[in-house]
């Protein structure tokens, strides 16, 4: 079944429950009318659906290749990518002067949600040049910003992000790539870096890397690191690709999935480089990148669970197997494929509210400067990722299950939405980390956001509650427990007992979140209706999970070691 980009929904959830007029309110986005946002959504779909999604299976079946040191994509997708970059799309959040469209994120997090659910490893590349585009936009100088935006938002060139070390891992501090100045304004970069997400092509120009190294007064740790723009090609006078640099692609990962997208291991070898930002501050540089790719990542996982589930309905509609309780059809009219089916779209609508309504956050944020938006915006963005990211693994896995067995034989496609979408709970940070960092940094207000959006949950329930007693009713107590346990959490001045517990906690969030959006939802279409339906559904047999979840999260971290490791290991 080819993918259908559900513009609708889109449309639906822009209009009547996240928000999106009072970012078009704003004189930073008053081009994105309706009328506008329409049309983007329109065309960002046709791409999708025609262009992008024969490059899924395809790419699959035909890898990425590293061959005499030259990469060798999968077929097609020079077209599939010349097409983007043709279209605008990677540059459409980008500022205008630069040569972007200057559209909202939440624009943005709609077609990026597309393209992932048309074809996954595609859309990986321009994800990377838009996070690279942000980056350099806030912290590069005059002069790299004239040079390199211009060429990434065109995707004449593009971007990658450089972090991980073999030995490092996650603790991006321990990195010992190290960079020496030139003497000329330049610096020489010396390091090995792993799971690189597209570190090259053999249909781009040019390839800029954003390499996190250490000048030689770096302090030890994460304050001591400095950002550098590596091309892969130095540009000459005129800003063309000139000489190589002194950098390779030693070797491409062997993937569980994502095989057309190259994930390379890369040697610098006193590449030159420029500095991104002030010496030692490029972490705050990267987390402009890393904090936009993390919406990126989740909505990745997201666009998967899309792709996986009209895959699993196309088949149900199809398939016929036993006698159902509506007679001689499809296996759809099974009870059990029902509840499977309705888990998978309703988990969607959840999850694509939750990030549609951070990117929202984000907007205000761009266009006011308040630091209650941008609170927001901070407090949601480990949600969006995590969310995003579990429910594509979540729904992938029940697409395979419907299936069947069919479900296991590659030639289905099934199982490749489980293989592609496996990564995205890893990359960007772990959901470990993004939890973690919700019980953690994003608590620092003594959770002042968190009771914020409880307060906000619990009054949208107790205005509708006369109308939808039942909904509302449910969802106002799942926000006092929620509350409750968020109390307690705030009040544990050991951080570790914070986070024994932070998944659940950020799983428990999301499912009130996603309950209070399915609510608006439910009364915008009036209560009667295909959503209203989806809506009874999630918050009567999904909701219920948050109770088991936050009693989980108050465990503590005690029980985690009460067992010993020659116990884990016995």
């Amino acid at each position: 079944m080819p993918y259908r980009a559900p513009v609708s929904d889109f449309r639906f959830l822009f209009d009547h429950v996240v928000g999106l007029d009072q970012v078009a309110a704003t004189d930073l986005f008053a081009e994105a009318t309706p009328d506008m946002v329409e049309a983007i959504l329109n065309e960002a779909g046709k791409l999708s659906g025609k262009v992008l999604d024969p490059l899924q299976r395809a790419g699959d079946l035909n890898p990425a290749v590293l061959e005499n040191g030259k990469v060798r994509c999968s077929p097609g997708f020079a077209e599939g990518y010349r097409a983007i970059a043709d279209g605008g799309w990677i540059g459409i959040s980008a500022r205008p002067e630069s040569g972007g469209m200057g559209l909202p994120m939440a624009v943005t997090t709609a077609v990026n949600e597309m393209m992932a659910g048309a074809c996954l490893a595609m859309q990986l590349n321009p994800l990377m040049s838009q996070g690279q585009i942000e980056a350099l936009e806030h912290h590069a100088s005059d002069k790299i910003k004239a040079l390199y935006l211009p060429k990434l938002i065109s995707g004449e060139w593009h971007g990658t992000m450089n972090l991980t070390e073999p030995q490092a891992g996650s603790d991006v501090g321990a990195l010992r790539s190290k960079a020496e100045p030139n003497g000329d304004g330049t610096y020489a970069i010396t390091g090995t870096k792993i799971f690189i997400s597209w570190a090259d092509t053999d249909f781009i120009a040019n390839t800029c890397h954003l390499v996190l190294a250490r000048l030689p007064d770096g302090v030890p740790g994460t304050k001591g690191i400095s950002l550098f723009m590596v091309p892969k090609l130095i540009p000459d006078a005129d800003g063309n690709p000139g000489v190589a640099n002194s950098l390779k692609v030693v070797s491409l990962e062997h993937k569980m999935g994502l095989h057309a997208s190259p994930t390379a291991v890369m040697e610098y070898e006193g590449a030159t480089g420029w500095l991104v930002g002030e010496p030692h501050q490029g972490m705050k540089a990267m987390f402009t990148m890393m904090n936009n790719a993390r919406l990126g990542v989740g909505v990745q996982g997201l666009g998967a669970a899309e792709g996986a589930y009209q895959h699993a309905l196309a088949y149900a509609l199809e398939r016929k197997q036993g006698r159902t309780p509506l007679g001689e059809g499809t296996i759809v009219d099974h009870a059990d494929v029902r509840r499977m089916l309705l888990t998978m779209k309703s988990e969607i609508h959840a999850a694509r509210a939750i990030t549609l309504a951070c990117g929202v956050a984000i907007d205000m944020a761009n266009a006011t400067a308040q630091t209650e938006w941008k609170t927001r915006a901070a407090f949601l963005t480990p949600i969006a990722k995590a969310y995003g990211t579990d429910t594509g693994t979540k729904v992938a896995n029940l697409g395979l299950q419907v299936h069947g067995g069919m479900g296991y034989i590659e030639e289905t496609g099934a199982a490749q939405y489980v293989r592609d979408v496996r990564v995205t709970e890893i990359y960007e940070g772990t959901n470990g980390i993004q939890s973690m960092d919700l019980v953690a940094r994003k608590m620092m207000d003594g959770g002042e956001m968190a009771f914020r959006l409880i307060d906000e949950i619990e009054a949208n329930a107790e205005a509708v509650r006369g109308d939808f007693p039942d909904m509302a009713g449910a969802v106002w107590d799942a926000a006092e427990t929620l509350r409750e346990a968020t109390e307690w959490l705030v009040s544990q001045d050991d951080i570790n007992e914070r986070f024994a517990g932070a998944v659940p906690y950020q799983k428990a969030f999301a499912r009130v979140l996603g309950s209070h959006f399915h609510l608006k939802t439910a009364v915008a279409e009036g209560g009667k209706g295909p959503r209203s339906e989806l809506a009874r559904f999630y918050i009567a047999r999904l909701l219920p999970e948050h109770a088991a979840l936050l009693i989980h999260a108050k465990a503590g971290a005690k029980g985690l070691y009460s067992i010993s490791v020659d116990d884990l290991s016995a």
